[in-house]
């Protein structure tokens, strides 16, 4: 993982795993996604077992060629004995890693590290920071990497989840545990991971185009200027362009119909995310149409837009902006929003 520069925090989900698919291989060289399979609270085993079955194939396919990690951040103990028998395909016989961290039940920590140590391409340790740092996580975290075979190597997911503005101090908490961590074994990556993208609301988007701060990018940026001897070592990691707690939500039933009116479009300039309502129902089809369209053309008109030689994020908006093509849904809303900021992002760091 020598090129890895970026750590995309995603949904194992299809838009999810639509908008990697989108990226070029010179991006996805360099990038290495924390997949994460969404939580299935009170589902009956064989309904369980096939809906994560079904997650795993898809970002297995995706992965076929790159290095993934793999966690279930809110299994419960059904899930996680779930997977604990399915890691063996996807880790022992894919490329995927498993994912444990000090939060974890001692099952699904032993599933992990048996299938680390079985698989022969690591373990990753996430370690989540929501708000202060507690000075005795570090050995509680040194306790856990030393149940891992000699031959195990170990990565650091320093999870600081969402930074938003009623987190100013969180940069100063995440060199906190860097400073804490970062001794305490050989890591082979050390991955700093935060998501700064917003709760949207109907009244965000009134006034036409919304412009919200990168808080992640901007604690990225603080770390990055501490001159801590261990930071060219340190990976970027975000959760692309949807909040934080996305990855905790229960996956809405195949037949369940609902949702809002209206979604946005999203786009990621260098130090804002851009934000566009669209419709989803509620008036008429031509309507709408026009509406969604218009949406997009504020984003393609706007002067940091980076035009269809970006990538397919910007190509879908280029081509909805100017009539072509549809003009999307929710999870197509998604996919193009992470293409986009994903493949942005992989390429910025490489400019670094």
């Amino acid at each position: 993982m020598s090129e890895l520069s970026y750590v995309p925090v995603l949904q194992a989900r299809p838009h999810a795993v639509e908008a990697y698919g989108w990226l070029q291989p010179t991006d996805q060289r360099h990038i290495a996604p924390l997949w994460n399979l969404s939580p299935r609270p009170g589902v009956a085993v064989p309904a369980l077992a096939a809906a994560l079955g079904k997650e795993l194939r898809s970002v297995s396919r995706v992965q076929r060629h790159g290095a993934a990690w793999i966690d279930a951040p809110f299994a419960d103990e059904v899930q996680a004995a779930v997977l604990a028998d399915l890691l063996d395909e996807y880790c022992v016989y894919g490329r995927l890693r498993p994912v444990t961290g000090p939060d974890r039940s001692l099952l699904q920590q032993s599933a992990a590290f048996a299938a680390a140590a079985r698989g022969g391409r690591g373990i990753g340790i996430r370690v989540r920071v929501t708000g202060e740092w507690d000075a005795g996580a570090a050995e509680v975290v040194r306790s856990l990497v030393r149940r891992a075979a000699p031959e195990v190597d170990a990565d650091l997911l320093l999870d600081m989840g969402g930074v938003l503005a009623d987190r100013p101090d969180a940069g100063k908490e995440a060199l906190r545990a860097l400073d804490a961590l970062f001794p305490l074994t050989p890591w082979r990556d050390v991955c700093v991971l935060s998501g700064g993208f917003p709760r949207v609301t109907a009244e965000m988007l009134e006034r036409g185009l919304c412009e919200e701060p990168r808080g992640d990018w901007e604690m990225w940026r603080g770390i990055a200027q501490s001159r801590r001897a261990y930071v060219p070592v340190l990976r970027y990691g975000d959760y692309g362009t949807q909040h934080a707690d996305a990855i905790a939500e229960v996956p809405r039933p195949p037949d369940q119909k609902g949702g809002p009116d209206w979604g946005f479009l999203r786009y990621t300039t260098e130090r804002e995310f851009v934000l566009s309502k669209v419709l989803h129902k509620g008036r008429e089809r031509s309507e709408k149409i026009a509406f969604n369209r218009a949406a997009a053309r504020e984003i393609v008109d706007q002067p940091d837009f980076r035009g269809p030689m970006a990538g397919a994020g910007e190509t879908w908006l280029r081509d909805c902006a100017g009539g072509g093509g549809s003009t999307g849904a929710f999870a197509k809303w998604l996919t193009v929003g992470n293409a986009q900021h994903v493949s942005y992002v992989a390429r910025t760091l490489r400019q670094h």
